[in-house]
């Protein structure tokens, strides 16, 4: 690849990224309040029952989310505590949700200004002690967690509270809201639903349905016909909405089956029958009363024939979605086009923020061994001409950008799945670390002179020459860029935690500004050549720096093989495999280099290693599992702590007793937690801190994919790991963040 391509590829990525940068120009309406929501409660008596109402009050523009969020978004959460026992109410039907487009033409279904939840009062709870704990995400052009905490007591159903209501909500105004929740009707005579196989793809099914006779009355094109309740295995994608010249209404939902992705596995019926019938519940738009009501259809079978007729009955008809979106844009004030100009006038900040994170990592222990590596690929450079140099430079910005849109690719999949994914995902996959222990091993037997091969960095490394090709320069901006997902740098959370909640566009965009900034001080010594005249010179000193550098590989190694230790549970079968081939790996290398020519017996133990490395590929996934988190459990309480694993339920209980708690979000692949270990948690003032303070540890390990952690992480702001909380007497869960110290620690537990 000739200098100028390079060149071009990486201006038109600059080009891209920069000129969303220089388009942004946030204005005062896209400020984010100090309170998004409010959040109060109240209670309501309608005839001879009594009614909890969860009140939230919405900042101006911005939305919370129904129980069906749409394409994105997190429904809102409760949590109850009555006489300091964990209760379930009996929760009313939610009120009727809007109809929002956001950024990316994402549909979404929530609530704005003021509404309210109601829960049903069992009599004994006249004169009882409350905890409500209500989670919700909140969105404008950005997306905010959020999470409230109430309590006090009930005294004939009146609510006493501990501390001043943020708001008041008139008894008037509630017994208007419970008026105007969606009843169940029965009898929808004017609605048909059939459900069919998609005919043109697998897993997938499409429900139909059609609006007759409706004597000239028009649906409500701000609202869907019909909204799908949540129901596994079925998963809604997006209304469509068709007329006939007679003023009839046809619709249908295209609808992925997940049943695939179950534990059992649920497969889509080959001959269209179910095992047992499903009752789907939807919210029905009804044009004849004017009302939002919840319908209720049990569909035993699907057509595998009426897809195809439809479609073609369709073709004839005249779609509404063209309408429907127009109409959203005029009249909502969180449309599709101030969406994106917020979102565009508001990505500077984090661009800005992702890219001097970026710049941050070049600094940080898990990628200083392949940074090393490049800068040893500078000194021996210099004495080239500026163009070489800077095709060197552009190959290795090039890697570290490939990789961030492979990595964007792969978590924009894993997303649209259903998987919950964070920063350094690919580290707690088994398979991938195995790869890159490999992939590092190999390298590092060429950095101590075993065999020739294209390395990153280096016109001489291994004895051969590079200058013609730049492939050691791409694969030392791969190996920067996989090597640097693990640590979590300044700035870097916050601009990540941005991505992962907002459109593929977005994490995109975030993501090549990271790589931007960790290729920056590379592209800078490219288009300036003198700036590395601070390096000495090439000489002999180099071949002892080269041995240096393969040793830093195998520190990195040595690391990597701890994490794929804890992936696989610490199974003694499979760390004795991956030795073995290690060490078969090492001495067949080395046969060839000092004591054999012969190709057989270089062959025999090449296929040996490779065989065994197949092997443990091959293992059972039940063998590489995680269904136990005890090994960093045990690692850390050897170390003089007692530690507990976290739980969600755990945390509840000890801040319904009052206790004091610290929370470690932890993983064995995170650099960023074991140096906030070293200088902080492992401390003795630390210890003193707990012991004085009578404090109780709670460990999340998130070294395995773990949904839970995974979901909780992402409720509360994060993406990824280091992540440190403390819930203090008053049972508040206080967010430290992904750096701490002594101090702040004791201040929160206050």
């Amino acid at each position: 690849m000739g200098t100028s391509k390079l060149q071009l590829i990486v201006a038109l990525l600059l080009t891209l990224t920069f000129s969303t940068w220089v388009s942004a120009s946030g204005g005062e309406e896209d400020k984010i309040p100090d309170i998004p929501v409010k959040f109060a409660i109240s209670t309501l008596k309608v005839e001879d029952n009594y009614y909890l109402a969860l009140n939230y009050e919405n900042f101006p523009h911005w939305h919370t989310y129904w129980k069906n969020p749409g394409d994105a978004g997190l429904p809102l959460k409760f949590d109850f505590q009555i006489d300091n026992k964990k209760e379930s109410l009996t929760e009313l039907e939610w009120p009727t949700p809007k109809k929002y487009i956001e950024e990316g033409d994402m549909l979404a279904f929530g609530y704005e200004k003021q509404y309210s939840i109601f829960f049903k009062l069992p009599k004994n709870f006249s004169n009882s002690t409350f905890k409500i704990d209500s989670n919700w995400l909140v969105c404008k052009h950005i997306c905010i967690p959020g999470k409230a905490h109430v309590e006090g007591s009930f005294n004939d159903f009146k609510v006493n509270l501990s501390t001043p209501a943020s708001f008041e909500v008139s008894e008037d105004q509630l017994k208007e809201r419970f008026e105007k929740l969606p009843r169940e009707n029965s009898n929808a005579p004017h609605l048909d639903l059939v459900l069919a196989k998609d005919g043109k793809e697998d897993n997938k099914l499409v429900l139909y349905y059609n609006l007759s006779s409706l004597e000239n009355k028009e649906i409500d094109i701000a609202k869907n016909i019909l909204t799908p309740f949540p129901h596994e295995p079925f998963n809604f994608i997006r209304e469509k909405v068709f007329k006939d010249k007679k003023g009839n209404y046809y619709a249908k939902y295209n609808i992925e089956w997940d049943g695939e992705y179950m534990e059992p596995e649920i497969p889509l019926p080959k001959d269209g029958k179910f095992k047992t019938p499903y009752e789907l519940r939807f919210l029905f738009a009804n044009p004849t009363s004017g009302q939002t009501e919840i319908i209720k259809h049990s569909f035993h079978s699907f057509s595998l024939t009426a897809s195809e007729n439809f479609n073609k009955f369709t073709e004839l008809l005249t779609p509404v979605e063209t309408n429907l979106r127009n109409n959203l844009k005029d009249s909502s004030p969180t449309t599709l086009d101030t969406t994106k100009a917020s979102a565009n006038e508001s990505i500077f900040f984090y661009l800005l923020l992702a890219f001097v994170g970026g710049l941050i990592l070049n600094f940080m222990p898990c990628v200083l061994p392949v940074i090393s590596i490049k800068l040893f690929g500078l000194i021996q450079h210099r004495s080239e001409s500026k163009s070489r140099i800077l095709k060197h430079n552009l190959s290795y910005t090039l890697g570290i950008l490939t990789t961030f849109v492979m990595l964007t690719v792969a978590i924009i999949a894993l997303k649209s799945a259903g998987e919950q994914v964070g920063w350094g995902f690919q580290l707690q996959s088994p398979v991938f670390v195995l790869a890159m222990i490999v992939v590092l091993f190999v390298f590092a037997l060429n950095l101590f002179g075993l065999f020739e091969f294209r390395t990153p960095g280096g016109s001489k490394l291994g004895g051969l020459e590079t200058n013609e090709s730049f492939f050691g320069d791409f694969s030392s901006g791969v190996l920067a860029t996989i090597l640097s997902t693990p640590c979590s740098a300044p700035f870097l959370g916050t601009a990540l935690t941005f991505a992962f909640t907002s459109s593929n566009f977005t994490i995109l965009a975030i993501f090549l500004f990271v790589g931007l900034g960790l290729a920056f001080p590379f592209l800078i010594t490219g288009f300036f050549p003198a700036t590395i005249s601070f390096l000495p010179k090439p000489g002999m000193w180099m071949e002892n720096l080269k041995k240096f550098l393969g040793l830093t590989l195998l520190l990195t190694i040595i690391w990597l093989i701890d994490v794929f230790s804890s992936l696989t549970d610490h199974m003694a079968g499979v760390m004795i495999k991956l030795n073995t081939a290690l060490l078969l790996c090492f001495f067949a290398f080395y046969l060839a280099k000092k004591i054999t020519k012969s190709k057989l017996w270089i062959a025999v133990f090449h296929i040996l290693y490779i065989a065994l490395f197949a092997n443990i590929l091959m293992t059972p996934k039940s063998d590489i599992s995680n269904k136990s988190q005890s090994a960093l459990l045990q690692e850390k309480n050897a170390k003089g702590l007692q530690w507990e694993k976290w739980s969600e339920d755990k945390m509840k209980q000890y801040a319904g007793e009052g206790k004091k708690v610290f929370i470690d979000f932890t993983a064995k692949w995170c650099f960023t937690c074991k140096v906030n270990e070293r200088l902080v948690i492992e401390t003795s003032a630390f210890k003193k801190l707990v012991d004085e303070k009578n404090v109780q540890l709670l460990l999340a390990d998130w070294t395995k994919r773990d949904e839970v952690i995974g979901s909780w992480l992402k409720k509360n702001g994060y993406v990824g790991v280091p992540a440190y909380f403390v819930i203090n007497s008053k049972g508040e869960l206080i967010d430290l963040g992904e750096t701490i110290s002594i101090s702040e620690i004791s201040e929160s537990l206050n």
